[in-house]
Protein backbone atom coordinates (compact mmCIF):
# COMPACT_ATOMS: atom_id res chain seq x y z
CA UNK A 1 0.00 0.00 0.00
CA UNK A 2 0.85 3.27 -0.16
CA UNK A 3 0.95 3.99 3.64
CA UNK A 4 4.17 0.66 3.59
CA UNK A 5 7.25 3.06 3.34
CA UNK A 6 5.92 5.40 5.29
CA UNK A 7 4.11 3.70 8.19
CA UNK A 8 6.95 3.09 10.66
CA UNK A 9 7.39 7.10 10.42
CA UNK A 10 3.46 8.02 10.89
CA UNK A 11 3.51 5.68 14.01
CA UNK A 12 6.01 7.65 15.45
CA UNK A 13 4.77 10.73 14.59
CA UNK A 14 1.31 10.00 16.03
CA UNK A 15 3.15 8.44 19.40
CA UNK A 16 4.93 12.00 19.54
CA UNK A 17 1.79 13.93 19.41
CA UNK A 18 2.79 15.66 16.10
CA UNK A 19 2.24 15.22 12.57
CA UNK A 20 5.58 16.20 10.84
CA UNK A 21 5.44 14.72 7.29
CA UNK A 22 3.17 14.00 4.30
CA UNK A 23 0.80 11.24 4.94
CA UNK A 24 -2.20 12.44 5.34
CA UNK A 25 -4.28 11.45 2.52
CA UNK A 26 -3.42 7.87 3.13
CA UNK A 27 -3.68 7.33 6.83
CA UNK A 28 -6.45 9.19 7.37
CA UNK A 29 -8.49 9.18 4.08
CA UNK A 30 -11.58 11.29 3.90
CA UNK A 31 -14.85 11.37 1.70
CA UNK A 32 -13.96 11.73 -1.89
CA UNK A 33 -15.23 14.96 -2.86
CA UNK A 34 -14.23 17.09 0.12
CA UNK A 35 -10.70 17.68 -1.07
CA UNK A 36 -9.67 19.60 -4.18
CA UNK A 37 -6.52 18.14 -5.30
CA UNK A 38 -5.54 14.86 -7.32
CA UNK A 39 -3.71 13.51 -4.58
CA UNK A 40 -7.17 13.88 -2.17
CA UNK A 41 -9.46 12.32 -5.25
CA UNK A 42 -6.56 9.78 -5.62
CA UNK A 43 -7.12 8.58 -1.75
CA UNK A 44 -10.63 9.54 -1.18
CA UNK A 45 -13.51 6.91 -0.11
CA UNK A 46 -16.34 7.25 -2.32
CA UNK A 47 -19.20 5.61 -0.37
CA UNK A 48 -19.61 4.34 2.65
CA UNK A 49 -19.70 0.89 1.39
CA UNK A 50 -16.55 1.79 -0.16
CA UNK A 51 -15.51 3.04 3.51
CA UNK A 52 -16.77 -0.49 5.17
CA UNK A 53 -14.46 -2.19 2.73
CA UNK A 54 -11.55 -0.18 3.56
CA UNK A 55 -12.27 -1.01 7.36
CA UNK A 56 -12.56 -4.48 6.27
CA UNK A 57 -9.12 -4.97 4.30
CA UNK A 58 -6.70 -6.49 6.62
CA UNK A 59 -3.96 -3.91 6.24
CA UNK A 60 -5.83 -0.78 5.96
CA UNK A 61 -8.19 -1.29 8.45
CA UNK A 62 -6.31 -2.13 11.32
CA UNK A 63 -3.53 0.72 10.45
CA UNK A 64 -6.43 3.46 10.55
CA UNK A 65 -8.17 2.01 13.95
CA UNK A 66 -4.71 1.79 15.47
CA UNK A 67 -3.71 4.88 14.17
CA UNK A 68 -6.94 6.60 15.53
CA UNK A 69 -6.24 5.21 18.91
CA UNK A 70 -2.97 6.39 18.64
CA UNK A 71 -4.90 9.85 18.22
CA UNK A 72 -6.83 9.33 20.93
CA UNK A 73 -4.61 8.47 23.36
CA UNK A 74 -2.29 11.80 23.07
CA UNK A 75 -1.34 13.81 25.30
CA UNK A 76 -1.63 16.53 23.21
CA UNK A 77 -3.91 19.68 23.60
CA UNK A 78 -5.56 19.61 20.46
CA UNK A 79 -6.04 18.20 17.12
CA UNK A 80 -4.88 21.44 15.44
CA UNK A 81 -1.28 20.54 18.30
CA UNK A 82 -1.32 17.29 16.45
CA UNK A 83 -2.01 17.49 12.74
CA UNK A 84 -2.01 21.68 12.29
CA UNK A 85 -4.17 23.05 9.55
CA UNK A 86 -6.07 22.20 7.25
CA UNK A 87 -4.90 17.95 8.61
CA UNK A 88 -7.08 18.83 11.82
CA UNK A 89 -10.14 19.12 9.67
CA UNK A 90 -9.42 16.29 7.00
CA UNK A 91 -8.92 13.90 10.84
CA UNK A 92 -12.13 14.88 11.97
CA UNK A 93 -13.80 14.37 8.22
CA UNK A 94 -11.84 10.82 8.13
CA UNK A 95 -13.18 10.09 11.62
CA UNK A 96 -16.84 11.25 10.69
CA UNK A 97 -16.99 9.00 7.53
CA UNK A 98 -15.58 5.85 9.54
CA UNK A 99 -17.97 6.47 12.73
CA UNK A 100 -21.20 6.16 10.27
CA UNK A 101 -19.36 3.41 8.50
CA UNK A 102 -19.25 1.29 11.81
CA UNK A 103 -22.26 2.53 13.12
CA UNK A 104 -23.50 0.98 16.49
CA UNK A 105 -21.43 -0.32 18.88
CA UNK A 106 -17.67 -0.31 20.03
CA UNK A 107 -16.33 2.90 17.54
CA UNK A 108 -12.77 4.06 17.89
CA UNK A 109 -13.75 7.01 15.79
CA UNK A 110 -16.54 8.15 17.49
CA UNK A 111 -14.39 8.30 21.20
CA UNK A 112 -12.01 10.47 19.07
CA UNK A 113 -14.33 12.61 17.80
CA UNK A 114 -16.14 12.42 21.32
CA UNK A 115 -12.68 13.74 22.71
CA UNK A 116 -11.14 16.04 20.63
CA UNK A 117 -14.54 17.49 18.79
CA UNK A 118 -17.02 17.87 21.58
CA UNK A 119 -18.91 14.22 19.86
CA UNK A 120 -19.83 16.81 16.56
CA UNK A 121 -19.42 15.15 13.34
CA UNK A 122 -18.00 16.75 10.38
CA UNK A 123 -21.38 18.81 8.57
CA UNK A 124 -18.94 18.30 5.20
CA UNK A 125 -19.16 14.85 5.43
CA UNK A 126 -22.50 14.38 6.72
CA UNK A 127 -23.85 16.80 3.46
CA UNK A 128 -21.95 14.90 1.30
CA UNK A 129 -22.66 11.58 2.55
CA UNK A 130 -26.06 12.59 2.19
CA UNK A 131 -25.99 12.98 -1.15
CA UNK A 132 -24.40 10.26 -2.27
CA UNK A 133 -26.97 8.07 -1.08
CA UNK A 134 -29.63 10.08 -2.79
CA UNK A 135 -30.98 8.28 -5.94
CA UNK A 136 -28.92 9.64 -8.90
CA UNK A 137 -31.49 12.24 -10.53
CA UNK A 138 -32.44 13.57 -6.94
CA UNK A 139 -28.89 14.34 -6.06
CA UNK A 140 -28.63 16.08 -9.45
CA UNK A 141 -31.47 18.43 -9.21
CA UNK A 142 -30.22 19.33 -6.06
CA UNK A 143 -26.96 20.83 -8.22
Amino acid sequence: TAQDPVFDRVASELRAGRKRSHWMWFVFPQLRGLGRSSTAHRYGIGSLAAARAYLAHPILGLRLQLCTRMVLESEAASLHAIFGSPDDIKFRSCATLFALAIGEGENVFQRALDRWCGGRRYEQTLALIGDKQRPTSEAQSLE
